[in-house]
């Protein structure tokens, strides 16, 4: 069923569900390979996990509440990053980053280069996607192939969209397992629940001190049972905050174990996680809750990309690459150049 060569017309036109990373790489490289492309994203903007919450007034800014960091091992995605969102839009997050160790105690995290959105980890998907052509607040709900082999799309407003040769499928699988089933396509996503299985939430809480903490470091990596990250998101370059935001997430298997826990006393118990592990007891104001229910990857080996070319159907996205945000870009870019490869579009330069 997966991965065998296609002998049909070149694709013309290609309908992306998803605007995250991933879904943006895909539709910029079609664009310039002169494929006709159209983005639907269910939120109001585009972005997925390199989200940004907006802070509560008098704050006029925001907080990564998502991807924390990324980092650049690929030439080819700092040149896509500098090309297509432009080199304002990035930079070095440099500070102290430590995780524990359970024998050893506080350990410098190993070095490397952590870049983040400026001013918000957002600002890079925004400006990729200006050129684009994105239905913001458009739920696909149903996928259907025509009597000539073309792709309809209709969404949960019953608006049908029509006359695609192919259809990238880019959110996290559990949203791609229902949207495939609802649409008939029950063996593709009989293939998909092994790795939904993978899938694991994660519970983020934005806490705000307006005097500042005082801390001498700028994340932690706890060995505990309730966080897996704390970080002080007004450290990071662009971010011209009153006070500091902090972001805390919570341990997967915590966060699995406790999806369905009221939000009041996940804020507690991470609060509470956080004061301990990282000896803060500054007082708070202000705090936010969320939750991601498919957050990151379980399994670090992953196809990459997936192109089922009998129905001219793709999936992509970080979950299919390690789970991180150069991960997105690898998964996006594997599939353009399969789709070079065997033909299907043009090559880009």
């Amino acid at each position: 069923m997966l991965d065998s060569q296609n002998s049909l017309p070149a694709i013309r036109r290609v309908a992306i569900v998803g605007s995250g990373l991933a879904g943006l790489v895909v539709a910029s490289r079609l664009r310039e390979a002169g494929v006709d492309t159209t983005l639907f994203e269910k939120s109001r903007g585009p972005g997925g996990r390199m989200a940004a919450k907006r802070l509560p007034e008098p704050s006029d800014g925001s907080a990564d509440i998502g991807a924390q960091y990324f980092t650049i091992r690929n030439p080819d995605f700092r040149q896509f990053l500098e090309r297509y969102a432009g080199p304002s839009t990035f930079g070095l997050w440099r500070g102290v980053f430590r995780y524990e160790h359970p024998e050893q105690g506080w350990q410098d995290m190993h070095a490397a280069e952590r870049y983040v959105g400026i001013p918000r980890m957002s600002a890079i998907t925004r400006a990729i996607s200006q050129d684009l052509d994105v239905r913001s607040g458009v739920r696909i709900a149903r996928l259907k192939r025509d009597s000539n082999g073309l792709w309809q799309l209709r969404d949960t407003d019953g608006k049908v969209y029509e006359r695609f040769d192919a259809v990238v499928m880019t959110p996290p699988p559990a949203q791609t397992v229902e949207l495939l089933s609802g649409s008939g396509l029950s063996e593709l996503a009989g293939d998909l629940n092994i790795r939904v299985s993978r899938m694991q939430a994660c519970w983020t809480v934005v806490v705000h001190f307006p005097e500042g903490t005082g801390a001498s470091f700028q994340a932690l990596m706890p060995a505990s049972g309730k966080l897996h990250w704390i970080a002080n998101n007004s450290s990071k370059p662009g971010r011209d905050d009153e006070g500091e935001w902090w972001v805390l997430h919570g341990e997967p298997d915590w966060s699995d174990a406790h999806t369905d826990m009221p939000q009041e006393q996940v804020r507690e118990e991470l609060l509470e996680a956080f004061r301990a592990c990282s000896g803060i007891t500054t007082p708070h104001r202000e705090s936010l809750v969320h939750r991601w229910l498919y957050a990151r990857p379980r399994a670090r080996t992953t196809p990459g990309h997936l192109w089922f070319s009998d129905s001219r159907l793709a999936l992509a996205g970080d979950w299919l690459e390690g789970g991180r945000v150069e991960g997105a870009y690898n998964s996006a870019a594997g599939l353009i150049n399969r789709l070079t490869s065997e033909g299907l579009i043009p090559e880009v330069q």
